[in-house]
């Protein structure tokens, strides 16, 4: 067994385990390693030292408990480990920047620690070969887009911090709130039923530390608006990463997982990203499956 695997295994368990004591003692035996080597292993593949991890992972629970139903926040803290209401806020706080009871009142998005999937660090496809894992499937295919596809809908401006859209860096996700803006403006927009929508990260102009940040649904090439923002994705080659999953909320909660493979991915090819990675979102009734598509235009190193 590698190195990884055995490490795998603990982050199962405590996603598994993750309302019970936790202990060390127990997450080494199931790695076959020591104590003082399975915390020195655990650190450097998962970024974080194992009682943190864990923390960041119970906080990721209770922001979705607090965001679908109405469980008491004292209720939350001792079920997930925390002891008491008091520890829990505090520990949440220092992670997103407001008490569970403010997040709770206004349910804005969060980045989380996701759980790392270490098999993506180790296992290389070839192109147009699927590879499953953890309920997803992926792909990767060179295409050419013969005439850009239009988009209208919102943008705005957000500070870029390396991890962050990578599910390594918790705390408010301005993304998720420039997708809320656009759902809640997205019916003015005249559109086809089925057209695609696209989340993107792009310079466009922005400062020092930021990114512009465009969310829209795709329109006719002739559809314009002194009302909505505009972006198109140019005709050109990409690489397209086909991304399938069993629903919409298992794509991207690994969406982060994805793209950091996708990195893996485009340099092991000797290929690099030339400028934006577009997010390309069909209609989720179109499919068995919850499907996405990243577009990337690509140079050769």
């Amino acid at each position: 067994m590698h190195a990884w695997e055995s490490i795998q295994k603990t982050l199962e368990y405590i996603e598994d385990n993750i309302i019970d004591d936790i202990s060390v003692n127990t997450l080494a035996d199931i790695a076959a390693l020591s104590v003082f080597y399975f915390q020195r292993l655990f650190t450097r593949l998962v970024h974080k030292p194992v009682r943190e991890y864990i923390k960041l992972r119970r906080l990721a629970h209770a922001a979705e408990i607090l965001r679908s139903n109405d469980t008491y926040i004292i209720d939350i803290a001792v079920n997930l480990g925390f002891g008491g209401r008091e520890t829990f806020s505090r520990a949440f706080k220092e992670v997103y920047g407001f008490s569970p009871a403010e997040y709770r009142a206004n349910p804005i998005g969060l980045n989380y620690f996701d759980k790392p999937n270490l098999l993506l660090n180790y296992v290389m496809v070839d192109e147009g070969v699927p590879l499953v894992t953890e309920g997803i499937v992926l792909e990767y295919n060179r295409r050419i887009l013969d005439k850009p596809i239009h988009f209208l809908g919102v943008q705005d401006l957000w500070q870029f911090v390396p991890g962050k859209m990578l599910g390594e860096r918790p705390g408010v996700s301005k993304p998720a709130e420039i997708w809320d803006r656009f759902f809640a403006v997205k019916d003015k927009i005249p559109h086809d039923p089925n057209a695609r929508h696209v989340g993107v990260s792009f310079h466009g102009g922005a400062p020092d530390g930021y990114s512009t940040y465009f969310v829209g649904v795709e329109v006719d090439a002739a559809e314009n608006s002194n009302h909505f923002a505009n972006w198109q994705l140019p005709a050109r080659p990409y690489i397209v990463c086909g991304y399938e999953a069993e629903n919409f909320a298992e794509l991207i909660s690994s969406l982060g997982k994805m793209m950091k493979f996708t990195r893996f991915w485009l340099k092991d090819h000797g290929l690099r990203a030339d400028g934006f990675f577009p997010e390309i979102y069909y209609n989720n009734q179109t499919f068995s499956h919850a499907y996405m598509e990243m577009w990337i235009p690509f140079t050769e190193r």
